[in-house]
């Protein structure tokens, strides 16, 4: 589950230092409505996992984005598509989870970009997204540094599917140049990237407004 990876990347920056304030701020929005009326029930249930959730919110689901908006959301993390690409029309950054993630428990937050979501200019992306996007993109740069290269609670992996190598290393300047240094790269050559996500199971597919980065 992404949350309790996400909480054991916090762990580790707090070990390496007690004052550190760059960690991650986890809030859960719903806009199911059967859901809102259990709300007890799910921050109940949340604690009795031990998921650190700092904050609730239960919207409808037309006012979504807005929540998104009031609570400085920074990143969205969802399984649906069509809620990506909506927050992204707004200004606000937006990966898709593994819905299989789960059943691969790893303490290491595996973070996927792939070519198309970093190249390419997405149809729903806006300047605001991606100047967002790019914004967080460094913050999690600034985190992966301050641990080093091995035993590291944070691996980025990038997968470009066309353009052969020059694509790669291109892509590579890109995210090196927000100050984001990747654990591992794949360069498919054109080859389908199905059997390497299987392999892979990110937890976070950096997708919907991760647009064309300045290269």
């Amino acid at each position: 589950m992404a949350s309790k990876v996400l909480q054991r990347v916090n762990e580790r920056l707090l070990e390496e230092n007690p004052a550190e304030h760059q960690l991650f701020d986890i809030i859960l929005i719903t806009t199911d409505s059967w859901q809102q009326q259990q709300s007890f029930s799910i921050i109940n249930s949340t604690r009795r996992h031990g998921l650190e959730v700092s904050r609730f919110c239960f919207s409808k689901e037309e006012d979504f984005i807005e929540s998104l908006m009031q609570n400085n959301v920074q990143l969205f993390l969802t399984t649906d598509g069509n809620e990506a690409l909506q927050a992204t029309q707004q200004g606000v950054p937006s990966a898709l989870l593994d819905k299989n993630s789960a059943s691969c428990p790893s303490e290491q937050l595996r973070v996927l970009f792939c070519e198309d979501a970093i190249i390419q200019p997405h149809a729903g992306s806006t300047a605001a997204s991606q100047k967002s996007a790019q914004s967080f993109l460094a913050q999690l740069g600034q985190i992966r540094q301050k641990f080093g290269m091995f035993n590291s609670p944070v691996c980025f992996t990038l997968v470009t599917s066309r353009g052969g190598k020059d694509s790669c290393c291109s892509t590579l300047k890109s995210l090196r140049a927000l100050g984001v240094s990747v654990d591992e790269a794949y360069c498919l050559g054109g080859a389908p990237r199905g059997p390497i996500l299987s392999l892979l199971r990110p937890h976070l597919l950096l997708s919907d407004g991760f647009g064309q980065l300045d290269g």
